[in-house]
């Protein structure tokens, strides 16, 4: 439940931040700009009822898979939504500091231009990006909290809408404490710890679902040694406790894990660390023409 609420916060923020700037840069205009507020609202409906239609075909479509399709189906969802978190974080730390600029980049063109479908698709797009990795999200996670009913799931969802404007309007106060560059560090490192998790998730389920098809491959040795757990702390967090539980799905911990979740773990940071801390390589120089 709090990492579906943890999601629907932070990807309710984003879209706020994005409505935000694009109204604040229109309302505040000259009556050309004005004009667009009407448009602004239009894409907003229109990304929502798209995000809403994403989620839809993606239950929809599940249900009509059966047996192992619908088994390979929902692993895949699981580890695509480990792949578009890490993706939606190395974006926002690629374009963060330039998206207010550009968005007003782009409303100054559409108030020279007069063409208001910029607005419309600008926001539409967004907020449909925002909604449909949230579905993806909602989705995976949902796979591995089965046990969980669909009204705690509901409430999670609602009450992370509410703090993700609750969020915002502090934001927009301002602050040096709880900045909007803060904001996104500190989600940024739970963001992902919860891919590392779901990562972790999807190998386990997809290795569990080969073995169970396949009776050399469960028997043989180094599938074994792969299953077996490497240490034990369930004395001293057991994962299938409330707040193991709840770790276990945001940051991938294991109790017992095996040597397959360990590996996987461990080059999943690897590589992560490796991408956040590679320098850029250095332009070449434009030789000046004689």
């Amino acid at each position: 439940m709090g990492q579906v609420m943890f999601i629907v916060w932070r990807e309710s923020v984003e879209a706020l931040l994005v409505v935000g700037i694009l109204y604040a840069w229109l309302k505040n205009g000259d009556i050309s700009a004005r004009r667009g507020l009407p448009y602004l609202w239009s894409g907003v409906a229109a990304g929502v009822l798209l995000a809403l239609a994403l989620g839809a075909a993606l239950l929809g479509f599940s249900e009509l898979l059966a047996g192992d399709a619908q088994t390979y189906f929902q692993i895949a969802i699981v580890l695509i939504a480990s792949v578009l978190i890490v993706q939606m974080v190395f974006w926002m730390r690629k374009h963060g500091r330039t998206l207010k600029k550009d968005m007003e980049s782009s409303m100054q063109s559409s108030v020279e231009s007069g063409n208001w479908w910029g607005v419309f698709v600008l926001v539409a797009l967004a907020i449909a990006r925002e909604g449909s990795e949230t579905a993806v999200f909602l989705y995976g996670i949902g796979l591995g909290q089965q046990e969980a009913s669909t009204a705690s799931l509901v409430l999670a969802g609602i009450i992370g809408f509410g703090l993700a404007f609750l969020t915002f309007y502090i934001l927009q106060l301002g602050g040096k404490i709880f900045s909007w560059r803060r904001f996104f560090q500190v989600t940024e490192v739970i963001l992902l710890l919860l891919a590392a998790g779901l990562l972790v998730t999807g190998v386990e389920k997809l290795f569990d679902v080969l073995l169970e098809s396949s009776d050399a491959l469960s028997s043989a040795d180094w599938t074994m040694t792969l299953t077996a757990p490497v240490w034990d702390t369930s004395w001293l967090l057991d994962d299938s406790s409330t707040i193991g539980s709840l770790l276990s799905t945001l940051t991938g911990y294991r109790a017992r894990p095996a040597l397959l979740s360990v590996i996987v773990y461990v080059v999943y940071w690897v590589v992560i660390c490796s991408a956040l801390y590679r320098k850029p390589k250095p332009q070449p120089k434009r030789q000046e023409a004689v």
